[in-house]
């Protein structure tokens, strides 16, 4: 059980400490999560905006979205990696059916699991080299008509504009 102080009141100190320090703390929503933008470009000229949590150490990105029993339509999370490399995911413990978008170094999807298997520890592979995963609710790849190709821009991947 989380306590008064770590559930409210250490997000806001966390916030005046880089605020003191001239930084930014990253945006966080209702829920208090952190979350940055991240839009991703079709082949076909459209873009779609999304709010992302990110996922970069070992322990987050072991966690990732697991036991969640909902997500926003525009939210996701992306899974950073230290350098490109063969990545796989299942979905253990993980309730929401999901698209894992398998991103390369420059900001190209690689390729897409589509609709993955709530619960399932079947292993879902990038086809070559990623530098992260984006996983987004289940169906919005083909419903938003984002393809193998697409270009997501985020500063992780130096395609933010």
């Amino acid at each position: 059980m989380q306590t008064w102080l770590t559930r409210f009141a250490a997000p806001w100190l966390a916030a005046l400490i880089l605020a003191a320090c001239g930084q930014s703390a990253p945006a966080q929503d209702a829920d208090g999560l952190a979350r940055e933008p991240l839009v991703i470009e079709t082949a076909a000229g459209a873009t779609y905006a999304f709010r992302v949590e990110i996922a970069a150490t070992p322990e987050e990105r072991s966690q990732g979205l697991m036991f969640r029993t909902a997500m926003a339509a525009d939210a996701g999370m992306l899974f950073q990696y230290p350098a490109p490399q063969y990545i796989t995911m299942w979905m253990a413990n993980t309730i929401l059916p999901l698209d894992m978008l398998f991103i390369a170094a420059d900001g190209r999807i690689v390729n897409i699991a589509e609709r993955t298997v709530p619960q399932s520890r079947e292993t879902i592979p990038s086809a070559a080299p990623a530098l992260g995963v984006l996983e987004l609710n289940g169906g919005s790849a083909a419903r938003l008509g984002i393809a193998p190709g697409d270009l997501v821009r985020h500063a992780f991947f130096g395609t933010a504009e």
